[in-house]
């Protein structure tokens, strides 16, 4: 296959998945038409009516001989019948039938960053999505992300911040809605290391209550030449004192811990 050929089908490829996007939003009742979105405006029999515009910051739109038209924050059915009633108000015509697509998405946003797969603007195409689906819109959470996230935004006209731990709220707990603006940052997730005669020495994320054992496990075990027998653990404590102990296999891993698997003596 040519060069020629494959970027044409690359960007029809791209083009399709734009316009298959853009349908998706456009059947979507709940949502809500904001600033920088790009809509194109069809009036039924009435081509010379039909245009595309982009919603300015205020929320309005310049359609031809009724002026300033606002639908920010409105519903695109709502958006159709306000147009549509402007049209009958300027007796334009007697019964239109406007129809709205949004070509292109750029109000109604949320940041997801640090330890997702896909940082960046999401568009919000509901009004009622939860901070696990906007995560997952992101393309989930990285290898080395935690499962609590921030939100971060307003409520009220007031400052707005609230820690959420994803794995709860994808069981519907405290998965609260994400409002347009918000901003949703992913932890790096706590680590431990291993260190000395492990087969993959280095390291390891910390999961929901990992143990000594299952935090050796993870790294393989101890070579050949290794000993679970002898195993130190060296851990900073609150006030910055280096300690360093021989733990339980059951002994809770905390962040920050080096497990070192010394040589067997025989």
């Amino acid at each position: 296959m040519s060069k020629l050929l494959k970027s044409i089908l690359s960007a029809a490829l791209v083009a399709s998945a734009t316009l298959a996007g853009a349908q998706t939003v456009a059947k979507n009742d709940d949502y809500k038409l904001g600033a920088g979105d790009t809509i194109k405006v069809q009036v039924y029999q009435n081509p010379d009516l039909s245009m595309e515009a982009r919603v300015s910051e205020s929320g309005s739109i310049s359609y031809p001989l009724i002026g300033s038209v606002a639908v920010g924050g409105l519903s695109i059915p709502d958006a159709e019948r306000r147009i549509a009633s402007a049209l009958r108000s300027k007796d334009i015509l007697k019964q239109p039938q406007v129809n709205i697509n949004v070509v292109q998405v750029r109000g109604n946003q949320v940041s997801v960053v640090g330890q997702v797969n896909r940082p960046g603007r999401v568009p919000l195409e509901t009004a009622n999505m939860r901070v696990s689906e906007v995560v997952a819109a992101a393309g989930g959470i990285a290898p080395t992300g935690d499962d609590t996230v921030v939100v971060t935004g307003t409520r009220d006209g007031k400052p707005f911040r609230k820690e959420i731990d994803l794995t709860a709220a994808q069981q519907g707990t405290d998965d609260i809605l994400i409002k347009s603006g918000d901003t949703v940052y992913v932890n790096k997730a706590a680590t431990y290391y291993v260190a000395g005669e492990a087969q993959k020495p280095g390291s390891y994320r910390i999961e929901r209550g990992m143990t000594v054992m299952q935090a050796l496990a993870a790294s393989g075990g101890p070579t050949p030449r290794g000993t679970m027998n002898r195993l130190r653990l060296t851990r900073t404590s609150p006030d910055g004192a280096v300690v360093q102990l021989e733990p339980r296999m059951n002994e809770p891993v905390k962040p920050g811990d080096v497990l070192f698997v010394r040589e067997s003596l025989f």
